[in-house]
């Protein structure tokens, strides 16, 4: 009963939100970067089943009453014209067959019924339009599939079957088994390696377009499809060329052919294939496999992927150092309620406050958050702008949008007594995260004076107090890159660390990432505190360095 409860207060609850997007005819935008938005929009999909079975039912009526006629029309000639010269000298029976052909053949055949049943479907439609994924969304959750994919080091053919699975010192490993298997189709996977392959990422084109055909292959094409075994075949002979396999082009556009044999275009690569190969015979060696392509942007991916796949720090030796215990920071308020702290790291300085937040806060937060969620940005220069290395929606909370914020504000100062009101800390930041939302390895300190972290006139971001506002089945983690760590989204609990030295310079060690979220709903809340105000409350070290 309490199960069902909460489930039908969070469906009340995304209805409003559901309304009042629609109510002012706003898009949601860029839903593919908050599970929230994503939430939103299956209220959207339900109104267009009922939308759709009110179609059926009147198409099944009008096929119903055309039915009829059929029947009536062929009972007819059954019947009464059998004997076609005697049924022909009865004037009624003349009269009739006059009347249908020059009346009720026209009325059946030119009817308007099917035309004014999918015209009442395609303005219900329009009606959802600005609720409904775009195009950008759909290519944005292709993404976040391959990005899982390598984060996670998944089996495409796993995935592709609803599986969470990867290879481990050769023995397949399950990350995670969802109590709900959702199998991909071959315009699924063609939809994915079509998005890689447009954005010339052959890489990932040839695995995703492999699934494709093999899927298509098995099954017959269905309304609903964009895509079709020959245009799989088309892609994937393509990316395997600009792989460098030209036996498999080869291979593939002689298949091609097969379903298409006056295609000009693969006729031309047929030829050019077959003269590549005289001239350059195939190699065959184990090092001939298909290779994931370096990156020049991220020089951490392999510790970050590491991290990712791990949880808490990769420490080997009993380190006196890292601790728990119950936390006051001789804080009177903290007296009879000290908080449980767990020393992660020394350098950098990493603490996790569990059960910082009670539940009913956190959902709060969130549902406080949600009207005002707008894609993520990250610092470029002097401006902010969203990037593809964070996928996720954030919105800003004054203490005056709910009482809850004020109080999470105080019971930060509390812990680590910090000044964290405005200006000198910034306003709560609650972030959720979409499909494969992450946030690549970044620093929270600004590295630049023309950074836009300085505007508030704050100085920098001295230290930074996330809370995890959610947990999540798998993946989401934090990784701070140099420290070796990774810390599991715990709900209720907070992260704290320092990003400055005492010294005021960045602290290096601080390069962390907000790991690709594998499954659920993750929900975090910032505060980030600047160096202003903060003059007695952290003082500077008498050694210059520090």
């Amino acid at each position: 009963m309490h199960t069902h409860s909460m489930r039908t207060g969070l469906h009340l609850r995304l209805l409003a939100l559901w309304v009042a997007v629609n109510t002012h005819g706003k898009s949601l935008g860029e839903m593919y970067t908050s599970v929230m938005s994503i939430k939103q929009s299956s209220l959207s999909e339900i109104q267009l089943i009922h939308y759709l079975r009110t179609y059926i039912d009147h198409e099944t009526r009008r096929l119903e009453d055309v039915k009829r006629f059929y029947v009536k029309v062929s009972e007819f000639h059954d019947k009464i014209y059998s004997e076609l010269a005697y049924s022909m000298a009865n004037p009624l029976v003349a009269f009739s067959l006059i009347k249908r052909l020059q009346s009720e053949w026209l009325n059946v055949v030119y009817s308007s019924q099917a035309k004014e049943n999918l015209e009442a479907l395609r303005t219900n439609f329009e009606s959802l339009e600005s609720s409904l994924p775009r195009l950008e969304d759909l290519q944005g959750a292709a993404q976040g599939l391959m990005r899982l994919q390598d984060v996670y080091a998944l089996h495409v053919e796993a995935l592709v079957k609803g599986h969470f699975q990867r290879n481990t010192n050769g023995n397949t490993v399950e990350i995670y088994k969802p109590s709900v298997t959702i199998p991909l189709s071959g315009d699924d996977c063609f939809l994915v390696g079509k998005v890689a392959y447009e954005a010339e990422d052959y890489y990932h084109a040839v695995q995703w377009l492999e699934e494709a055909v093999s899927l298509f292959g098995g099954s017959n094409w269905s309304l609903e499809h964009d895509g079709s075994l020959e245009e799989a075949l088309d892609h994937l002979a393509f990316s395997y060329y600009k792989t460098g396999n030209i036996s498999s082009a080869l291979s593939l556009s002689l298949e091609l052919l097969h379903h298409d044999p006056s295609n000009k275009r693969v006729l031309l690569n047929l030829e050019k294939y077959k003269k590549l190969l005289t001239e350059n015979p195939p190699i065959v060696t184990s090092g001939s496999l298909l290779k994931r392509p370096n990156t020049t942007y991220l020089r951490t991916r392999d510790t970050y992927e590491r991290l990712c796949q791990t949880h808490r720090s990769q420490v080997l030796t009993y380190n006196p150092q890292l601790f728990c215990d119950y936390f006051t920071n001789d804080s009177p308020g903290l007296y009879l309620q000290p908080i449980r702290r767990e020393v992660l790291s020394v350098l950098p300085y990493v603490v996790l406050f569990h059960n910082f937040v009670m539940g009913t806060e956190a959902q709060s937060i969130r549902d406080s958050a949600v009207p005002g969620l707008r894609r993520s940005v990250a610092a470029s220069g002097v401006n902010q702008t969203s990037a593809d290395y964070r996928i996720s929606k954030s919105a800003w909370l004054k203490d005056s949008t709910h009482p809850v914020v004020g109080k999470v504000n105080r019971r930060i100062t509390l812990l680590t007594g910090l000044n964290v009101q405005h200006p000198y800390g910034e306003h709560l930041q609650v972030v959720n995260y979409g499909i494969g939302g992450h946030y690549e390895p970044h620093y929270d300190h600004a590295t630049s004076k023309s950074s836009p972290l300085y505007t508030l006139n704050s100085g920098n971001r001295m230290a930074t107090f996330m809370i995890y506002l959610s947990s999540v089945e798998a993946g989401g983690s934090t990784a701070f890159i140099h420290a070796n760590l990774s810390v599991p989204a715990v709900e209720n609990s907070a992260l704290f660390w320092w990003n400055l030295h005492r010294n005021g310079q960045g602290d290096g060690d601080t390069l962390h990432a907000g790991c690709p979220v594998l499954l659920g709903d993750k929900w975090v809340a910032n505060k980030w505190v600047h160096e202003y105000g903060q003059e007695f409350q952290r003082r500077c070290s008498r050694d210059p360095d520090e």
